[in-house]
Formats: structure tokens, sequence, C-alpha cells
């Protein structure tokens, strides 16, 4: 089953992409570029979703 999230993308002021999810707390990440910032949102998301299943 595939799932739809909102992302927030921002950039800060060291040159950073920053990624969050707001419905699932504490799912985030950065990276330099936007090609690895999507790549590593997944990965983010999927482990969030994860650790959601077990508790």
């Amino acid at each position: 089953m595939r799932k739809e999230f909102n992302v927030i993308i921002e950039k800060d002021e060291d040159g950073y992409y920053v990624a969050s999810v707001p419905a699932l707390k504490g799912c985030h990440t950065q990276a330099k570029s936007l090609d690895e910032l999507m790549e590593r949102i997944k990965e983010a998301i999927e482990l969030c979703l994860e650790v959601e299943s077990v508790l």
C-alpha cells in the first residue's frame, strides 16, 4: 500500500536542505543537494513508519 505525505523543505543558513514530515513526529533529514535530500527523506519516512508499526 502506497502512502503519500506532505514534506516541508527549507534551506538553512549553511546551505543545507532540510526536509521534515509534519504528519510523522520526528521524521526529518538534511542534505547538501535536493536529489540527495529526496532519497534521504524517503528512507526517513520508511523508518518512521516501521517504528510506528511496532509501537
